[in-house]
C-alpha cells in the first residue's frame, strides 16, 4: 500500500516525459525533413539508436544503472522484430496516402487488444472499448484527409501493424515476465534495433526518396539539426520502454494519439500548419475518449486492487474469529457457573 503513491508518480512521470520528447523530436524532425530538406527518416532512426545505445553504455560504465543477463536469443530476436517494425511502418508511409498511414496507426490499438485477448486472456471492459473507440474516431477525424488504397501499401501496413503490436507486446512481456527494468531492456536490445536499420535504412530511404543518404551535402545547420534529434531520441526510446513497461502497450497507443493532438495544435501554432473546425472537433472528441479512458482504467485499477485486498483480510478474520468466540465461550461459561452457584446459595 506504501508503495502504491510513488508507483502512481513513476507513472504521471514517464508518461509526461514521452509526450515531452516525443513532441520535441516531431517538431524537429518535421523541420529537418521538411524545412530543411533531409529526407532519410529510417536511417535517422538507426542513428538515433546508435547514439542511444552509447549514451546508456556510458551511463551503465558510471554505474548509473545496473546491467541483467537477458537470454540473448530473445534480446536479438526482440531487436530485430523492433527495428522491422520501424523499417515497415516508414515503408507504409512512402506506398500509401497520409490517410491511409493514419489509418495504419489507428489500427495498433484494436490488433493490440485482439491479440491481448487471445494469446494472454487479458479482459477489457466494455467501457474501456468504448472510450477507445471514441479515442479513434476523433483521431481519425482530426487527421485523416484523404483513403488511397493500393495492394503493395495495403501488404506493407498489415505487415506493420503486426510487427509493431507483437514487439510492443513483448516489450511489456519481457519486462514483467524477466524482471528486467526497461533501461535494462533497452540497453541490450538497442545494437540489434540500430544494426539492422542502420543496413536497410539506406535502401528503404532511396526506395522512398530516389536519394541517396551518402551523396548527401551535409551543410552546419542540417548536422546540428541531425545531433539535436538523436540526443532528444536518447529520452523517446528510454520513455517509450519505460511507458510500455510500467502500464500496457494500449496505454501507449493513447499516449501516442494524445501525441498526434499535441503535435496538430503546435504545428498549427509555431509552423503555421492549416488548421480547420474539423481537425478541432476530431481532437476535442480524442481528448474526451482519453479523458474516459484514464477515468475507467484509474477506476477498475482501485477495484481490483480492493479485491484483491479483501481476501486477506477475511483471511486474519477468520484467524482472529476462534480466539475471540473462544473468550466469548469463556466469559459465558464464567457467567453461568456464577449464576448456578448464586441459586444454590438461594436455596441454601
Amino acid at each position: 500500500m506504501g508503495e502504491t503513491p510513488s508507483l502512481q508518480l513513476g507513472v504521471v512521470g514517464a508518461l509526461f516525459l514521452s509526450v515531452a520528447s516525443s513532441v520535441s523530436i516531431v517538431i524537429c524532425n518535421k523541420a529537418l525533413m521538411s524545412n530543411l530538406g533531409f529526407p532519410f527518416a529510417t536511417t535517422l532512426t538507426s542513428w538515433h539508436l546508435m547514439v542511444t545505445f552509447l549514451t546508456l553504455h556510458i551511463a551503465h560504465r558510471f554505474n548509473v544503472f545496473e546491467n541483467k543477463s537477458i537470454d540473448m536469443k530473445t534480446v536479438i530476436l526482440f531487436g530485430i522484430l523492433n527495428g522491422i517494425s520501424i523499417g515497415l511502418l516508414n515503408l507504409s508511409l512512402g506506398f500509401n496516402s497520409i490517410g491511409f498511414y493514419q489509418m495504419t496507426k489507428l489500427a495498433i490499438i484494436p490488433f493490440t487488444v485482439l491479440l491481448e485477448t487471445i494469446f494472454l486472456n487479458k479482459q477489457f471492459s466494455q467501457k474501456i472499448k468504448f472510450s477507445l473507440f471514441l479515442l479513434l474516431i476523433g483521431v481519425g477525424i482530426a487527421s485523416i484527409t484523404d483513403l488511397q488504397l493500393n495492394l503493395l501499401g495495403s501488404i506493407l501496413s498489415l505487415l506493420a501493424i503486426a510487427t509493431t503490436c507483437v514487439g510492443q507486446i513483448l516489450t511489456n512481456t519481457i519486462q514483467k515476465r524477466l524482471n528486467v527494468s526497461s533501461t535494462q531492456l533497452l540497453y541490450q536490445s538497442a545494437p540489434f534495433q540500430a544494426a539492422i536499420l542502420f543496413v536497410s535504412g539506406p535502401f528503404v530511404d532511396q526506395c522512398l526518396t530516389k536519394q541517396n543518404v551518402f551523396a548527401y551535402r551535409y551543410s552546419t545547420v542540417v548536422l546540428a539539426f541531425i545531433i539535436f534529434s538523436c540526443l532528444i531520441s536518447v529520452s523517446v526510446n528510454f520513455s517509450t520502454f519505460l511507458v510500455i513497461g510500467k502500464t500496457s502497450p494500449v496505454t501507449y497507443q493513447v499516449l501516442g494519439h494524445l501525441k498526434t493532438c499535441l503535435v496538430l495544435g503546435f504545428g498549427y501554432t509555431l509552423l503555421h500548419d492549416p488548421f480547420t473546425q474539423r481537425n478541432i472537433i476530431g481532437i476535442l472528441i480524442a481528448i474526451f475518449g482519453m479523458g474516459l479512458y484514464s477515468y475507467f482504467c484509474t477506476h477498475e485499477n482501485k477495484k481490483k486492487h480492493a479485491d484483491e485486498v479483501s481476501p486477506v483480510s477475511q483471511i486474519k478474520d477468520k484467524e482472529t474469529t476462534p480466539l475471540l468466540m473462544g473468550k466469548n465461550m469463556g466469559l459465558q461459561d464464567e457467567e453461568s457457573h456464577e449464576v448456578m452457584k448464586a441459586s444454590k446459595d438461594s436455596l441454601v
